[in-house]
């Protein structure tokens, strides 16, 4: 029995009695009244309960989990059969929406230029490699009625010709190259005209120039270049691109300024190739 009293248990059992004897007498003593064992018992074990329910939810829910587990797998492929199905219906959609708005593009240059033969738009199948003149592949071709030396355009402006015509597929040249040249008049001063024809130099930031302007010019930066219609190659009036700044050439003579094109040479995704105009028909006859 001594032997017990000294032992820790014992002690441990002592402190565990006192705590308890301390909530009791702090209960009578701080609210006026006493906590019958039951309820006593009841917070005491609270947090016991808390966690054991706790343990118990989680081991029924893995217990849940393994019984069940083929039913789950069955459940995650129908769920991702079904968003595989979403995700094609809302890729359609977009390509059925980027479709919709280059068709309201190609009705409006027939409502602006109704002289016009105007190809169905072409997709533009890629950029010709290492030509920093940005020339590029359609997917319309002799079959589709185009030919050579026909100009290429979006709604936004002149973007180019066809050189290479084969039976489906057909290479434009930009207007970024100088090997195409194109006659330009200012849309807001016709009596001042120019020649459009590629830089290296400008080419680099998807921009060609004009060059050949007349020193006594009323061009500002800005100002919008559009064709003239002059060589039947290109009809009439149709927006070319923008001034970004005239000064004089190397030769003092004339004037030239670097043109931003009115159409992203760089990023075109379709165009359209005007197949025939009434200046085209003039000019071949």
């Amino acid at each position: 029995m001594r032997d017990f009293i000294k032992s820790t248990r014992f002690k441990i059992l002592l402190a565990f009695l006192a705590f308890l004897t301390g909530i009791m007498i702090y209960a009578v003593t701080k609210g006026g009244y006493s906590i019958s064992g039951a309820s006593f018992i009841q917070t005491i074990t609270k947090p016991f309960r808390s966690f054991s329910n706790s343990i118990g939810m989680k081991i029924e829910g893995n217990l849940d989990k393994i019984n069940n587990a083929d039913e789950y797998y069955e459940e995650n492929k129908r769920l991702k059969a079904q968003i595989g199905e979403l995700n094609k219906q809302l890729t359609e959609y977009d390509a059925l929406k980027a479709e919709v708005e280059e068709l309201r593009k190609f009705v409006s240059i027939k409502e602006e230029h109704k002289d016009m033969i105007l190809s169905q738009p072409c997709d533009v199948i890629g950029y010709t490699a290492n030509d920093p003149f940005k020339s590029f592949t359609i997917d319309k071709g002799r079959a589709d009625g185009i030919e050579p030396n026909c100009p290429v355009a979006t709604a936004e402006g002149l973007v180019g010709i066809t050189v290479e015509v084969s039976e489906h597929v057909t290479t434009v040249r930009t207007i970024l190259s100088p090997d195409l040249s194109v006659a330009a008049v200012c849309s807001s001063s016709p009596a001042d005209s120019g020649i459009i024809e590629g830089d290296i130099l400008a080419s680099e930031n998807g921009c060609t120039k004009l060059s050949h302007v007349g020193t006594n010019n009323k061009i500002k930066p800005g100002s919008l270049m559009i064709t003239s219609g002059s060589s039947g190659l290109f009809p009439k009036d149709y927006p070319i691109g923008t001034i970004k700044e005239m000064k004089y050439d190397v030769s003092g003579l004339s004037m030239c300024s670097v043109i931003e094109p009115c159409a992203d040479i760089t990023r075109l995704t379709s165009v359209i190739v005007i197949m025939n105009f009434n200046g085209k028909k003039e000019a071949s006859e």
